[in-house]
């Protein structure tokens, strides 16, 4: 198979992509004017057109990119940032695959979970309606931006991926250090439910996107149980064999983040029905063992 895959540098695309070539399939990356290219990059700039030649004899396509939802305080500016590069570029992806023949059968466009934004204690799942504030919002408009795709007949897959462990960097990454200084701890209540995955179930769910006819939409992208943050936080203390005693307080947060605290001090309690529906085997279900094998410790 011929797959086509953008944000193939990223935590979660780069080991999609050798995940996928081991497998045996031929990827096509699209990457930036300026950058380093190889025989199967196709150079795209977001904000432009996409030739329609370059894409010939694609099957499957899994769209990641966008800037990092974390990269910096949320001012205005940086929010319409945030907005352009998901929204916009997707919208003209979509419309590209719409005009080839033969189209790919499906795409696979990432979401997130913060789609419905804070909700407590409330069990989220796929038909659950969004939330309200930007990221809410944001994620409504940069699902929709397929619909042109999904109107051509091409089956359109949204992972709304939760938090995404990897060491290799995300909210796993930047809380490495702290822990291992022995200066980590809970932030604000500890209550708030962070949905999680592995980078390896990350990577699972969007082979089996592509390859399940039977998924089509949404479908949360995180694992059965997800965690409060005082679990989460007391999972990676053990498995670091560090204290985890200097909580962070949700006012400090706010003042040193602004909007952005959000992103730590909300609480989503998303689970993955549609996973469950079509019997997807989570990896790495649980919390610990997912911790000791991403950072390697028995």
């Amino acid at each position: 198979m011929i797959v086509l895959v953008s944000g193939a540098s990223g935590l979660v695309g780069s080991q999609l992509v050798r995940s996928l070539q081991s497998a045996g399939h031929r990827v096509l990356r699209l990457v930036r004017p300026g950058r380093p290219t190889g025989s199967d990059d196709i150079r795209w700039d977001p904000e432009g057109p996409l030739d329609p030649a370059a894409l010939a004899g694609v099957e499957a396509v899994v769209h990641l990119a966008g800037e990092n939802i974390a990269a910096r305080r949320w001012s205005d500016e940086q929010r319409k940032r945030l907005r352009d590069s998901r929204v916009g570029p997707s919208m003209r992806l979509a419309e590209t695959l719409a005009g080839l023949q033969p189209r790919p059968r499906v795409l696979v466009q990432a979401a997130a979970v913060g789609y419905y934004g804070d909700r407590g204690d409330e069990v989220l799942t796929e038909s659950s309606p969004p939330g309200r504030g930007f990221l809410p919002s944001l994620c409504v408009e940069w699902e929709q931006a397929s619909a042109a795709a999904a109107a051509a007949g091409i089956r359109v897959v949204h992972p709304r991926f939760g938090i995404v462990l990897s060491p290799r960097g995300g909210a796993l990454g930047k809380m490495l250090t702290p822990f291992r200084l022995g200066v980590g701890g809970v932030v604000g209540s500890g209550r708030q439910f962070w949905p999680w995955l592995a980078v390896d179930d990350a990577v699972g769910i969007i082979e089996r996107a592509i390859q399940d006819e039977a998924l089509r939409g949404p479908v949360n992208a995180v694992v059965p149980e997800p965690a409060t943050n005082r679990e989460f936080t007391a999972a990676l203390a053990k498995v670091l064999h560090r204290p985890s005693f200097m909580p962070l307080p949700a006012f400090a947060l706010r003042l040193a983040l602004g909007d952005m605290a959000s992103l730590l001090l909300e609480s989503v309690r998303a689970v993955p029905q549609r996973l469950a529906g079509i019997g997807y085997h989570h990896r790495f279900p649980t919390l610990e063992p997912a911790l000791r094998h991403l950072l390697r410790r028995s």
